[in-house]
């Protein structure tokens, strides 16, 4: 059965670690996630970006990801990444989310908060958990490129009056990570994710996960990121498993045999995320 984050994101914060925030692309990936979770007994979040949304529609994603966690113990959830478009949250409350994510960091202060204001009332009464974001995060996340000069740190100050005037149960600060692939060091603000994981007392979400190293991410986690999020990666992973699989099987043209390749090599990863993240074994 499906829930929605804030149980698990709770619990995760009063125990120090993390629950693995996994992008999905097909049926195929959502499977391979939620297996992973099961078997290593950890509470998931599937999250479907607003343009695979659009792209396979939101009854299909809802019937999967209700199927898949009918047949599993483990906490599921299903969440909403990076959307600006309050229509496309709407009709995603009503199919069956169990989590969306408002962002409209690129939007004045004020106005950031209105449409967040906006979207916690569209989930009032629906058992539906609410992130939102403050600042810029670098890169490319569905189509949406922000430069590092137009990116911007989440202020301390305006996260906690941001967290006082809109009821979130997860918050997302710009704090000096980038979604897609590095191309040198990211420049974490540790000091800053401390300072607002304190003046707001929410679970913070960590976007631009990719690419850091283990002890970059159980920095973050011990200082307040209890939700990280992985979508490059699988989005890599997708990718180059097929590619891999038909250099290595150049004469066999059987797709089921490639599928579950892929099938295989995400599952891995994600498990490989839940054991760092240190949600292995706290489904109960």
């Amino acid at each position: 059965m499906l829930e929605n984050m804030t149980k698990m994101l709770t619990v995760a914060k009063e125990a120090g670690y993390a629950i693995g925030a996994f992008n999905i692309l097909d049926y195929n990936s959502m499977l391979a996630v939620v297996k992973a979770a099961e078997k290593l007994k950890a509470p998931v979040i599937i999250q479907t970006s607003a343009k695979t949304v659009v792209f396979w529609g939101a009854s299909p994603i809802i019937l999967w990801a209700r199927e898949i966690a009918g047949h599993v113990t483990v906490p599921v959830a299903l969440h909403l990444d990076h959307c600006k478009d309050l229509e496309l949250i709407r009709s995603c409350i009503d199919a069956g989310w169990t989590s969306v994510m408002i962002d409209a960091s690129s939007k004045p202060f004020e106005e950031n908060i209105a449409l967040s204001k906006q979207v916690v009332e569209m989930a009032k009464g629906k058992n539906v958990s609410v992130e939102a974001e403050l600042g810029e995060i670098v890169g490319v996340e569905d189509d949406i490129f922000v430069s590092r000069e137009e990116a911007s740190l989440a202020d301390p100050a305006k996260s906690e009056l941001f967290s006082k005037e809109v009821a979130l149960q997860c918050f997302a600060p710009a704090v000096g990570t980038a979604h897609g692939v590095y191309k040198g060091r990211p420049k974490i603000a540790f000091d800053r994710i401390e300072e607002i994981a304190r003046r707001t007392g929410l679970p913070l979400a960590l976007h631009g996960g990719t690419g850091l190293s283990n002890d970059e991410f159980r920095k973050c986690i011990s200082l307040g990121c209890t939700k990280v999020n992985i979508s490059t990666q699988l989005k890599y992973a997708f990718i180059d498993e097929f590619v891999g699989y038909h250099a290595a099987h150049g004469k066999e043209y059987n797709p089921l045999k490639v599928i579950g390749a892929q099938f295989e090599r995400i599952k891995r990863e994600v498990a490989e995320k839940i054991t760092l993240f240190g949600s292995a074994g706290r489904a109960s």
